[in-house]
């Protein structure tokens, strides 16, 4: 079996010129997973993985959904052809990452648009995706593939965490941020981490490593930037469940079709409920005990299914 390379692109500026890309999600070398090696770098690969790559707009308007948000304008212009290093266009893969808030929706259609035209599959999380469907899962520990598959649960000390981050750009953000408020002004005990939170936040600073800020807790607050359409749910929820934590979770519809009854506990709302909620569980690692055997499930599914490499490997068998 000829093992297929697959390069790949994106707008996120921390993925430039990175060349190991994923390569901690499977248990070999330099990125390779059954049929397929990811070379993020590779000068002509046998597919290329366009991964939330916002494609350039008219002048004197934004560039990417960063930009949209940031406010900054008026980006170079960029040659799409030679981004695709060669590779013809059945062999192209665009993945949108982006949830479809309103104040990037408009963008997210756009770069469907674009990506039609030099792309053979085209899919994101949203309903008007030309192939609408679930984000392959990444993760964001360090961790080996190997130490994750095969650890039984750390320790567990600590009832509850939250990992979030203070961006404030969006109506969904700035949501979150006010229940973060109103958490930290209830009698519930949590750890706070996170980056560029506000100066009223009572946060116990960055991680570099998130598996330190999820392991050591029983339960983790997931709470994702969009919960409206069913399609949506991102790594908040993979990492928690990978760390052996209960995720207290809020989102979309779309983590129940992926993951075991009982492998998550659902937040019922940003409001005094969801503060009742979450001081009732958080009370006795009772929930935790009883969800041990569902999260050892949803596990397994993340690492050997729903990761993206294994999605790469599973569309690249059809050619």
């Amino acid at each position: 079996m000829k093992i297929q390379t697959i390069g790949m692109i994106s707008s996120y500026p921390n993925l430039e010129n990175k060349s190991d890309w994923l390569w901690q999600q499977t248990p070999y070398p330099f990125g390779i997973w059954k049929n397929i090696q990811l070379q993020a770098l590779a000068e002509k690969p046998d597919f290329l993985l366009m991964y939330q790559f916002d494609f350039p707009l008219p002048q004197k308007q934004h560039q990417s959904w960063l930009k949209i948000l940031s406010h900054k304008h008026n980006q170079p212009q960029l040659n799409i052809t030679s981004f695709c290093r060669g590779v013809p266009k059945e062999r192209v893969i665009y993945l949108l990452r982006e949830p479809p808030l309103d104040e990037i929706v408009e963008r997210n259609k756009y770069n469907y648009q674009q990506a039609q035209q030099y792309c053979g599959y085209v899919s994101g999380p949203d309903d008007f995706a030309p192939i609408p469907d679930y984000m392959p899962a990444i993760w964001y520990h360090s961790n080996s593939f190997r130490e994750l598959d095969e650890m039984p649960p750390p320790q567990k000390v600590i009832s509850c965490s939250w990992i979030t981050s203070g961006i404030s750009r969006t109506a969904n953000h700035r949501q979150r941020l006010e229940f973060l408020k109103t958490l930290q002004s209830s009698t519930i005990k949590f750890d706070l981490y996170g980056r560029n939170l506000p100066v009223w936040a009572k946060s116990l600073g960055e991680l570099n490593n998130k598996w330190y800020g999820m392991a050591p807790y029983y339960y983790n607050l997931a709470i994702e930037n969009y919960s409206s359409n069913n399609w949506y749910v991102s790594e908040k929820l993979w990492d928690a469940l990978l760390a052996w934590c209960l995720p207290i979770y809020y989102g979309g519809p779309a983590a129940d079709k992926l993951l075991p009854t009982g492998s998550f506990l659902r937040l019922p709302s940003l409001d005094e409920k969801g503060i009742a909620y979450i001081q009732q569980v958080t009370a006795t690692p009772d929930a935790w005990y009883q969800a041990k055997d569902a999260i050892a499930e949803a596990r397994k599914i993340i690492i050997h299914k729903l990761n993206l490499l294994n999605w790469l490997s599973d569309l690249v068998a059809k050619f």
